[in-house]
């Protein structure tokens, strides 16, 4: 998949292996589907296939090192790029919770060995956020006393949430939003059969974060857009809209839709209050408040998608036109 952004954070890399003094850790701090789990895996290959540095800045992240050491990074067999994240539960498809303490001391007693294949060791953590706290804890020991020639290059979609021991420790890259008009273009780029509206309404709705992006253009974002909207401008009368949205969005099978309305209705809302006469956006505004309440109490929650989905779409039907019943 063809990639954007992420050039400062690739010169912010580079510079520091070019200059011999590579931190030892790197914390890539951005909202999920940025794109830093591809860029981890993009450094990772680099320096298990290049020496220790002190070379020309000029080269960049996907310049050919090693061949024999791309053959195995290609293979996934490589043995010094090391993960750690969730792992599937027992028996099953679901994954675990956490990131566990026994994970973490398994991975610090492979750090004992000598290094069998290049300069470089990298560990990947994807996601740092997901280390319970004993694990947080033992990973910080090591960050603090780091094996020769080994990089932590660690993901983190709410570095504020981390221990702040753990972010002193690593040199912070973030991943910011891409410009709008950039987006459009990279999306019309990959996806150019699309209608340039959908495109524009997929922008919108994803906040600048390519990933979601290429989610929600592949999910029919126009299509659901419509459902919300005819809520929004008719009341929905008898509720036969909302019951029917909050069926497409019910039950386990059916959270990547449920998650797309979540990701529409913000720029949705926006738009409508964008529409109304200045006296009328204060209602609009409330409505966009109770959306954002409903989400946050479903995800400490129970999380049930149906009924997430009916009341999003009562908040959106209580915002038909003045003489439109919203019941």
């Amino acid at each position: 998949m063809a990639l954007i952004g992420h050039q400062e954070a690739e010169n912010a890399f580079l510079e520091s292996w070019a200059a011999g003094r590579l931190h030892h850790a790197w914390l890539l701090a951005g909202p999920q589907g940025m794109g830093k789990a591809a860029f981890a895996a993009r450094a990772a290959r680099f320096l298990v296939t290049h020496d220790e540095g002190g070379a020309s800045a000029a080269i960049r992240l996907d310049d050919a090192g090693d061949t024999a050491a791309d053959r195995l990074v290609a293979a996934g067999n490589h043995p010094e790029i090391l993960h750690l994240n969730r792992q599937v539960k027992d028996k099953g498809k679901d994954l675990a919770r956490n990131i566990t303490i026994d994970q973490v001391r398994e991975l610090k007693a492979r750090l004992h060995f000598s290094l069998s294949l290049g300069d470089w060791r990298v560990i990947i953590v994807d996601a740092i956020d997901d280390l319970e706290p004993a694990a947080s804890n033992a990973l910080l020991k090591t960050l603090e006393e780091p094996p020769a020639q080994t990089v932590f290059i660690l993901i983190s979609h709410s570095p504020g949430r981390l221990l702040p021991t753990i972010r002193s420790r690593c040199r912070t890259v973030r991943f910011q939003p891409v410009d709008h008009d950039v987006m459009t273009a990279w999306l019309h780029a990959l996806r150019p059969m699309a209608d340039m509206v959908e495109l524009r309404a997929t922008v919108a709705a994803s906040g600048g974060v390519p990933g979601k992006a290429l989610a929600l253009i592949d999910s029919d974002v126009g299509a659901m857009e419509k459902k919300l909207l005819a809520i929004a401008t008719s009341g929905d009368p008898g509720n036969r809209l909302r019951e029917a949205l909050a069926r497409e969005v019910g039950g386990t099978a059916n959270r990547a839709k449920l998650e797309l309305v979540i990701d529409i209705v913000p720029g949705l809302l926006a738009r409508i209050a964008r529409e109304r006469p200045v006296a009328e956006i204060a209602p609009v505004l409330a409505q966009w408040d109770r959306v954002q309440r409903t989400v946050r109490d479903a995800i400490r929650g129970s999380y049930d998608g149906a009924m997430v989905g009916f009341e999003i779409g009562n908040c959106l039907a209580e915002l038909a036109p003045r003489g439109v019943p919203a019941r």
